[in-house]
């Protein structure tokens, strides 16, 4: 396998993330030839105006589409907020998704996961992110769906994924993603 660099963001800016303990499992896990790289910088993205979107926009959103774009595939790792996506990765995103039809994300490999200390593993969350890349136009990785419910019996107490079962389905993701993102685009 050709190197690549995978982009991973979770939607969740809380220390104890599950989401985020699921993405640094995903680097772990990660195929011989992967990287994948933990973006932090979510925090510091300011709300979407499309008064600041300028060819020079806030640097934070410079960052984020410079990184996106350099990278050969992204990886979402979304919680579950009010059957949705939480507002700073939505936002993220739209910020990505900018200028319409040639963004970073256009045609862009993405995959999606998502846990949850609940019983369904932030799936609404994933279906609400699923739909939002149809428009922007992104490559989608549909399968495997990676939905760790219950999570907290899933890590231990330091944040490292011990469930072998939830291992090999991130493997199989990403190793989807990769096939993706060796597949030229349409």
């Amino acid at each position: 396998m050709t190197d690549i660099t995978v982009l991973g963001i979770s939607g969740s800016l809380r220390a104890g993330s599950f989401n985020t303990a699921l993405l640094r499992a995903a680097r772990q896990l990660a195929p011989a030839g992967m990287t994948v790289e933990l973006y932090e910088g979510l925090r510091d993205i300011p709300p979407y105006d499309g008064d600041t979107d300028t060819e020079t926009p806030p640097e934070p959103v410079a960052d984020l589409r410079r990184r996106i774009s350099q990278a050969d595939g992204v990886l979402f790792v979304t919680p579950e907020y009010n059957y949705s996506v939480p507002g700073v990765l939505k936002n993220a995103i739209d910020w990505a998704s900018r200028p319409a039809g040639h963004s970073s994300l256009t045609h862009k490999p993405v995959a999606i996961m998502g846990a949850s200390p609940g019983n369904f593993g932030a799936v609404r969350a994933q279906l609400a992110l699923r739909q939002s890349f149809v428009w922007i136009n992104a490559r989608m990785v549909v399968q495997p769906e990676v939905m760790v419910f219950k999570a907290g019996e899933r890590f231990d107490e330091h944040g490292t994924l011990t469930d072998t079962t939830t291992a090999a389905l991130v493997r199989k993701l990403l190793d989807a993603l990769a096939t993706t993102i060796h597949t030229p685009a349409p």
